[in-house]
Parts: C-alpha cells; structure tokens; sequence
C-alpha cells in the first residue's frame, strides 16, 4: 500500500475555490481502482493550511489517479499556494491496529 499526504497553504481568497476542487477530489476517489481511502483535512492551528491524505492499494493505482484530470484539478491547487506545499508518499508493507496498543499494554516491563 501507499500512503500520500500534500499539505499545502491557500491564501485566504483563494480557499473557497481550493476547497471545491479538493472537496470533488475526494469524493471522486473511489471510483478509481486500488483507493483504499481519501481525506480532507483543515489544520486547526493554521487556517489557511489544508491537506489531502490518500491511501492506494498499489503503485500502479496511484499512477493512473497521478496521470487523472482529477490529479491535475489538485496540481493547479497546488499552485493557488503561498508556499511550497509538503508532499510525501509513503510505502507502507504492514500495518496493525488496536492489537498493538494491547499487546503492549498488557506486557510491563
């Protein structure tokens, strides 16, 4: 699986528009093979910076969402930014859940 995460900045006048597009983004997601899921997020602290989080079944599912019109519609957001936006993609070849937190809990040290 692949983890991507862009955390970006939009000036104020520009984050109605920004919103809209990322907001369809999103939604539209599942209708691509291999996306696990996709979320907006708004930071708390710093109104003005939004991040698009997206987990993908495989790399060759990510690259056709990349080659979209729905990923160039992201690109132009990209450019709306007051700064250069944070953009990670992570690999992820396991993962656990509430397990972890028990199995740890359980065994003191």
């Amino acid at each position: 699986m692949i983890r991507t995460s862009i955390r970006m900045t939009i000036p104020p006048q520009k984050r109605g528009e920004a919103l809209k597009i990322l907001k369809s983004m999103t939604e539209q997601c599942g209708d691509y093979p291999g996306c696990v899921r996709s979320h907006l997020y708004g930071d708390l602290q710093e109104k003005n910076v939004l991040m698009i989080e997206e987990v993908w079944k495989a790399e060759e599912d990510l690259n056709l969402h990349i080659r979209s019109n729905d990923y160039r519609n992201l690109l132009l957001v990209l450019e709306m930014g007051v700064k250069q936006p944070e953009i990670s993609f992570d690999t992820i070849s396991s993962s656990t859940g509430i397990e972890t937190i028990e199995k740890v809990r359980s065994n003191p040290r």
